[in-house]
């Protein structure tokens, strides 16, 4: 069996670069307007390719599984696209501080910037999951571009465990805003990641501060790189990074927040919640979105078999479905009363839910 899409994983490698084609244009023309392009492809060209294109409802055969899953190909994209994010933030970062832009301008290329730089956490997802020593190596770089070195722990060891109860922060609730959802959630995986690593390290009697806790590896490496650009360019480059982190944490919430709204694990009679089902999770086999985000959309095959690479990753029937790709979605939660309008019913109609408010996250 061949992969009908697999040159067409390279749209996830070189996605990254676009604030770079930005600035290239703004410097070529003079016109700030060009460093709109990546927020105007992003948030309206892929949605409206996502619904001229429509769904990709393609598996690949269960027989093809592992031949697909050892393909090295696959692995080196993921790598590949690392280094491409950490370019970007360099040259965009650079050029914050060197070219002559309005506050317009400015605004714009932190912004831009910063959604891509939260992208490189959707790279380490994917990395972060498999024990290659290159994907756990790049996994921390990739986390340190948005200084996000707590991710792969707060996800691997916090969220798919608790993800769609009451007790994970990182799974919306009905009803509950993408703001109020984000106090809890970027406050809560932090204190949950360090719980996590320190906890862990001292089983193997070392304290938190070790070189092995994989969180300052991370920010270890972050320092490195956003204090080397302030070190080199000075405190605008500061200015420039905390915004552009500020924006790249969001991403990535906004994605956490469409994941698993409203959706409920039950308790078993022992107290202990049912095992994650692909019903747990929010999908979206829209075509151009997953090809840019490595599958990401698939969330439901990824959290019930959180082992499967990207390339893997499968669509089933009778799960909840998203009404458009990630991006659309992030547009309709940044305004609540939009989303609940959409969602809710949506999410009452399912199933296993069936209008019984009982059976959803609240």
């Amino acid at each position: 069996m061949k992969d009908r899409k697999r040159l067409a994983w390279m749209l996830s490698v070189v996605y990254p670069l676009f604030p770079v084609y930005a600035i290239a244009l703004h410097a070529w023309t003079g016109e700030e307007a060009w460093l709109l392009v990546p927020i105007l492809f992003t948030y309206v060209l892929v949605p409206l390719l996502d619904a001229v294109l429509g769904e990709d409802g393609s598996n690949p055969p269960e027989s093809e599984v592992p031949r697909l899953q050892n393909d090295g190909y696959y692995r080196k994209l993921t790598w590949a696209t690392v280094p491409l994010h950490v370019i970007a933030l360099i040259v965009a970062c650079s050029y914050f501080v060197l070219a002559d832009l309005s506050l317009f301008g400015a605004t714009v290329l932190a912004v831009t910037t910063g959604l891509f730089s939260g992208l490189s956490v959707n790279t380490a997802h994917e990395m972060g999951h498999h024990r290659h020593p290159i994907d756990q190596a790049l996994t921390r770089v990739a986390l340190a571009i948005p200084f996000y070195g707590h991710f792969t722990v707060e996800h691997n060891f916090g969220h798919h465990k608790a993800v769609a109860t009451p007790e994970d922060h990182a799974s919306a609730r009905f009803n509950e805003s993408i703001y109020r959802f984000a106090l809890r959630e970027i406050s809560g995986g932090l204190v949950r990641s360090w719980r996590i690593e320190t906890e862990r390290l001292a089983r193997r009697g070392r304290p938190w501060s070790s070189w092995h806790n994989s969180i300052l590896q991370s920010h270890a490496i972050a320092l490195f790189l956003q204090g080397g650009l302030v070190l080199v360019l000075g405190w605008p480059a500061l200015l420039f990074l905390v915004f552009h982190n500020a924006i790249a944490w969001f991403q990535l919430t906004s994605a956490n927040y469409v994941e698993h709204y409203g959706l409920l694990r039950q308790r078993r009679s022992d107290g202990t919640y049912e095992r994650c089902q692909p019903h747990h999770s929010w999908n979206s086999n829209h075509l151009m979105s997953n090809l840019l985000l490595f599958h990401l959309e698939r969330h439901s095959d990824h959290h019930a078999h959180p082992g499967r690479r990207y390339q893997c990753l499968r669509d089933f029937a009778d799960v909840p479905r998203l009404p458009s790709g990630y991006f659309g979605m992030f547009l309709l939660a940044y305004v609540p009363p939009l989303w609940f309008r959409v969602m809710n019913p949506l999410l009452q109609s399912l199933p296993h839910v069936q209008g019984d408010l009982t059976r959803l996250n609240r």
